[in-house]
């Protein structure tokens, strides 16, 4: 996949905050530092932004957020688990649907470089 500067931005931010803690905390820990060097750098966000659900005209208020919506550009899911699995691919796509964003970034913070804990996704 060709990769763009504006995910760029964003990857360079997390691999800011995954040098200063490395791997082995919470992912909400990593969520606050994203977020603080995503405003740092200027970089316009919101964060666990609501994800509501329609389904055959009914609007369902289900609790779904997406960690990160970038510039309304790129949905951005964090994890901190030991592999990334079937499941956070599913997630991260059907955010990607509901939200109408073609590119996604599924982050996971529990590795030793963080390069080899990030996946570019295009719909």
């Amino acid at each position: 996949m060709d990769k763009d500067p504006f995910t760029g931005r964003i990857i360079g931010c997390a691999i800011a905050v995954h040098r200063a803690l490395g791997p082995g905390l919470l992912e909400s820990a990593y969520q606050q530092c994203l977020a603080h060097e995503l405003h740092r750098k200027g970089v316009p966000f919101q964060k666990e932004h609501p994800m509501p659900l329609e389904y055959k005209g009914i609007h369902l208020n289900c609790g779904y957020r997406i960690d990160f919506l970038v510039d309304g550009q790129v949905v951005v899911e964090l994890k901190s688990v030991d592999n990334l699995l079937p499941v956070h691919y599913s997630q991260i796509l059907t955010y990607m649907k509901l939200a109408d964003v073609p590119t996604g970034l599924l982050i996971n913070f529990n590795v030793t470089k963080l390069a080899n804990g990030i996946e570019r996704l295009k719909l």
